[in-house]
């Protein structure tokens, strides 16, 4: 089967274009009380928690029932977000943009898209 047929190796270019889109792209971070950049936690791996314009943060505030509070944000480069700011954090990390949407994006802790000491996959988290 040729590349082109590939599904596997057209999910991986697709997935490979939207992560460069990403790292070139500043989004939105919004912070918690005590400044530091909002996140959660889902099956062990702490998630930032980013946003591609205040259209989507205010929708995931309201999906949250938190749409009446004010929302701090910060603009961060999606590339400091995955190599500057995911290794600041204990244990596997990575970035949900857009959470809660149909659009919403995960960017794992793995090889290729944090860096290598933080990779899961490399076994660079404890």
């Amino acid at each position: 089967m040729t590349p082109e047929g590939d599904p596997e190796a057209v999910a991986r270019r697709e997935f490979a274009v939207l992560l460069g889109e990403f790292r070139r792209t500043a989004v939105l971070v919004p912070l918690d009380a005590g400044g530091d950049p909002w996140s959660a936690e889902q099956n062990g791996v702490r998630w930032i928690c980013a946003f591609s314009d205040e259209e989507a943060l205010a929708r995931f505030a309201e999906a949250r029932g938190d749409g009446e509070r004010e929302w701090i944000y910060r603009t961060v480069l999606g590339a400091r977000l995955l190599d500057v700011m995911v290794p600041m954090l204990p244990g596997p990390a990575g970035v949900a943009l857009d959470a809660g949407s149909e659009d919403g994006m995960l960017f794992p802790p793995v090889v290729g898209i944090v860096p290598d000491a933080v990779a899961v996959d490399l076994g660079g988290v404890v």
